[in-house]
């Protein structure tokens, strides 16, 4: 299941707390992030633990357009995680909206 950046944006400005992950690079991550914890795709099955008591939760991935983001939440629901949302469109779309 996906999640619009729009739907995104409204829920940050509300201020919710949310099971947020960006699977970019630290490079990346460090031009322009969204307050996101940031697990690099690659390192996602060496830090999965610390995702341990959010398999039921809600977690949403994003990425720069929603590809590796797609791998990790792929990844994450083949390890148990039920309720994982993809970012549409990444941070692309998230800034160009």
């Amino acid at each position: 299941m996906d999640i619009t950046v729009q739907e995104l944006k409204e829920r940050l400005d509300k201020g919710e707390k949310l099971n947020l992950f960006d699977v970019r690079e630290p490079n990346e991550y460090e031009a322009d992030n969204i307050g996101a914890t940031l697990i690099p795709l690659g390192e996602l099955p060496y830090r999965i633990d610390e995702l341990d008591g959010l398999q039921d939760e809600e977690v949403i991935v994003h990425c720069r357009s929603g590809a590796r983001s797609a791998r990790a939440q792929q990844y994450l629901e083949e390890n148990g995680f039920t309720n994982v949302r993809n970012v549409t469109g990444g941070m692309l779309a998230y800034r160009a909206q």
